[in-house]
């Protein structure tokens, strides 16, 4: 049932948008007052980090780009590329800059670049030799340099609402030159909403599943969505729930001592796609917020939990992130090192840098002895410091936990 003279491309690339009358989503960027709506017709495109979810539209922003800008556009992977190809891109936009082109180098998957490789990557994005447009689909305060950071743009992007992903699946089936629009394919409203619901916000799922359906038969039905699919996971977001429902009902349910519910809302996460090392990010969190003091291995625990995630991944390390839901489910609970915090940031907040009391300043110096630094500090091994003050005049005796 294929489109011969298409079918060795996926459908999903082929009906990749190279126009921005063609895009569908992203009001907040590609609305008609949306920042980077903008940008492109202006083609004035800053450096700039996109972060969303899969098959949101980072890389048809992309090729949108491509298509639209002035600039010599040069794509990299962030899976197989490094320095030497960094290096040759770099050469070739020193030279069109020379002749007043710019270069935008887009990296797909930029987190999977170590710090190294984006370091290099910095003077040129800082110097202006390129216009850096990276995608990511993990939050880049943890996997991209703050350096980088600061010099781009942070865009997110959401996952798209079902009625965007029905348009796209409509586009799909009428359009006759890379689409499906020259097939007899009969498909109702109702297998399209459903479908754009199952799809969960990614338009590239979405046009696979309906790929891998007509390849079955010309008629499309429920029975055979579901034969495509046949995962069961992918149907966990029926009811329209959001992700960070889920993640905030995980949480809840181990705050509460049910590791039964905690262990349901896991396996809806990971079934569903979710990156594990986000969840163990979340559960490591846990462990010292919510766990806290009454129990201190949880925090070991959190943490090899998160380095099994790293380094094993999915379907792997779904073991060690249940045992880890169970554990921090069942013991005790305490939140006081949480709230102590908050209250020492407070008075921080309040009173300011406040000076470090003379006698528990270091001395390494004769001057500094001279001044008085470290004068009438009490050894604690070797004399009695009870009654020792440690804390600035202004808050002396102040109590936290």
């Amino acid at each position: 049932m294929k489109n011969n003279t298409q079918s060795y491309i996926p459908l999903a690339e082929r009906m990749r948008p190279t126009k921005l009358e063609h895009f569908f989503g992203q009001q907040h960027l590609m609305g008609i007052d949306g920042f980077l709506r903008k940008a492109i017709e202006a083609d004035i495109i800053p450096s700039m980090i996109l972060w969303g979810p899969p098959g949101t539209g980072k890389t048809t922003l992309a090729s949108i780009i491509a298509s639209e800008t002035k600039a010599v556009f040069t794509r990299l992977s962030g899976v197989n590329s490094g320095k030497q190809d960094l290096s040759a891109v770099i050469t070739r936009a020193g030279e069109n800059k020379f002749f007043g082109k710019k270069t935008i180098l887009f990296i797909d998957e930029i987190h999977r670049w170590n710090k190294a490789q984006q370091d290099a990557l910095l003077p040129h994005v800082e110097h202006g030799t390129v216009t850096l447009i990276g995608a990511t689909t993990e939050n880049p305060s943890f996997e991209v340099i703050s350096a980088l950071i600061s010099r781009s743009r942070v865009l997110v992007l959401n996952k798209l609402d079902a009625h965007d992903i029905q348009e796209i699946l409509r586009r799909a089936l009428t359009n006759k030159e890379v689409g499906l629009g020259q097939q007899q394919i009969h498909i109702n409203e109702d297998i399209i909403t459903q479908l754009s619901k199952l799809a969960n916000g990614d338009a590239r799922m979405a046009l696979n599943t309906l790929e891998a359906a007509v390849e079955h038969s010309a008629t499309i039905t429920e029975d055979i969505i579901k034969k495509v699919l046949q995962k069961s996971h992918l149907y966990y977001d029926k009811t329209g729930e959001e992700h960070y429902n889920i993640i905030s009902a995980l949480h809840k349910s181990m705050r509460g001592g049910n590791a039964n519910a905690a262990l349901y809302w896991l396996a809806r996460m990971l079934e569903g796609g979710e990156d594990p090392v986000y969840v163990a990010r979340r559960l490591l969190r846990f462990a010292a917020e919510d766990v806290g003091l009454a129990d201190n291995f949880a925090l070991i625990l959190a943490n090899a939990t998160f380095d099994a995630c790293h380094k094993l991944g999915m379907p792997e390390c779904n073991v060690h992130l249940a045992q880890l839901v169970v554990y921090l489910a069942r013991t005790k609970k305490s939140v006081s090192a949480y709230f102590a915090y908050g209250r020492a940031k407070k008075d921080v907040e309040t009173y300011g840098n406040l000076p470090v009391p003379m006698h528990l300043r270091n001395a390494p110096t004769k001057l500094m002895q001279e001044l008085g630094y470290s004068k009438g500090y009490k050894y604690t091994p070797i004399e009695d410091s009870s009654d020792q003050e440690y804390l600035p005049e202004e808050l002396k005796k102040r109590t936290y936990i």
